[in-house]
């Protein structure tokens, strides 16, 4: 029995999500600021956004990538 454990969630950078979203960086930013988009922080301050929550997003408001 091997311990396989699940693969990390994929991360995106702000400038990936306001392609989807075509919008620019700084709007996806303040969508991190606000709580409309959860985030996680690197340890250098960047802002990342998992992959599914930007999908979830992208339904949610109907939006087209």
């Amino acid at each position: 029995m091997t311990d396989q454990q699940p693969p990390p969630p994929e991360l995106m950078t702000p400038e990936e999500v306001a392609a989807r979203f075509r919008v620019d960086p700084k709007t996806v930013k303040r969508w991190a600021r606000v709580g409309m988009l959860p985030s996680v922080r690197t340890p250098s301050g960047k802002y990342r956004f998992h992959r599914e929550a930007v999908n979830r997003l992208l339904r949610q408001t109907g939006a087209t990538s």
